[in-house]
């Protein structure tokens, strides 16, 4: 059965062009980013998001609902790819509270020794296919345009939640690198 299309807000040709653009960029680097870590880490960009995060978290943990807000994902996938980092090694599950229904997800030894061999290279990727592209402007720019899109579909108390930097949320992006602690995801 066809549906009838619905008279609607159409996208202008300006418009059209710059969502294609849009779609197409992030696609591209996705992929890049993805190809890039297997072959030179055997890593998912998924899993390198999760040792990443666990890696800049106090004590190297995370409650398990915190970190699937912080990667973005739906528990259940975040609970799946736990199960494979922990028969990797580099995950461990850690019971939290009385009860023992929470629980933490704890980078290893060996999962932080993944993420400082897997890190110096996707950084540089990460530079050579977006930062050295781009002016300090273009950057601000971008980092502008980003918040006002993650905004607009969620609250800045979510995405603070998210691990979005509250202080970035309140104003225009700071210009300058991110501190030595942070890693590019």
């Amino acid at each position: 059965m066809r549906t009838a299309i619905v008279d609607g807000r159409w996208l202008n040709d300006d418009e059209q062009r710059t969502w294609r653009s849009f779609l197409m960029a992030t696609r591209l680097l996705f992929d890049q980013l993805e190809r890039d870590l297997k072959e030179e880490s055997d890593l998912s960009f998924a899993y390198y998001e999760i040792l990443t995060r666990l890696s800049e978290a106090p004590g190297r943990s995370m409650r398990m609902a915190t970190l699937a807000a912080a990667c973005v994902f739906d528990r259940s996938r975040l609970s799946h790819a736990v199960d494979r980092l922990v028969r990797e090694g580099w995950v461990r599950r850690v019971p939290v509270g009385q009860d023992g229904r929470g629980q933490l997800a704890e980078l290893t030894d060996d999962g932080m020794a993944v993420v400082r061999r897997a890190a110096p290279h996707h950084i540089e990727r990460v530079r050579t296919l977006i930062f050295d592209r781009l002016t300090p402007d273009q950057q601000r720019v971008l980092a502008e345009i980003s918040e006002i899109v993650a905004t607009g579909i969620t609250d800045p108390i979510r995405l603070t939640r998210m691990g979005w930097p509250e202080a970035e949320l309140s104003g225009p992006a700071a210009p300058g690198p991110p501190g030595p602690a942070r890693t590019a995801r």
